[in-house]
């Protein structure tokens, strides 16, 4: 017996099982690539739309025998949209909360839980997919790049548009900044 949420009704086939989101002359289902909203280069190549941000690899990163990133929380290819808050600003909360999806706990110097204000909507994926990005600044971490400084990724124009995710004890993605960045049809 087959699972018909994997089947498309009526003609028996496969469905897709990640949907795009329309872009400039683009169908639901296809593929977009990301580019600049200043100065429309293109920062990944073709993408397709995750359901929901995956949850990050587990990762022993204190185990591993080179300091760097963890495995990817997004497969190559693909793309999710964050739904939560994300990246800077960081603001005291009354309760411990983890500081940003997939991020965990922090506090600063008073002994206060901080939490992200930063924006929604980031376009989530995997740092391996983008092109021509260049490292702007790092919030301060042993071996990468933290959110916790806010967009740290600049396009060859000079205009921050993500937030690289790449310390050894954190998730590793890249947050395309929604408000920087369009969907075209490849």
């Amino acid at each position: 017996m087959h699972d018909r949420r994997e089947q498309d009704q009526g003609t028996g086939k496969a469905a897709p099982k990640h949907r795009a989101p329309a872009a400039e002359g683009a169908t639901e289902a296809e593929a977009v690539v990301f580019v600049c909203a200043t100065c429309e280069v293109p920062l990944t190549g073709p993408l397709t739309r995750l359901p929901a941000v995956p949850e990050a690899p587990y990762y022993e990163w204190w185990e591993a025998d080179e300091p760097g990133p963890s495995p990817p929380t997004v497969p190559s290819g693909c793309y999710a949209i964050e739904t939560e808050p994300y990246g800077a600003p960081l603001v005291a909360s009354e309760v411990p909360a983890q500081a940003m999806p997939r991020y965990g706990t922090i506090s600063n110097g008073h002994g206060q839980w901080l939490v992200s204000q930063g924006p929604r909507g980031n376009i989530v994926m995997n740092p391996g997919d983008a092109h021509g990005l260049e490292l702007q600044h790092a919030s301060s971490a042993c071996c990468g790049a933290t959110p916790t400084g806010g967009m740290n990724q600049l396009c060859a124009c000079g205009t921050l548009v993500a937030t690289l995710c790449s310390d050894c004890c954190c998730p590793y993605e890249l947050h395309l900044s929604a408000g920087h960045v369009r969907a075209v049809h490849p």
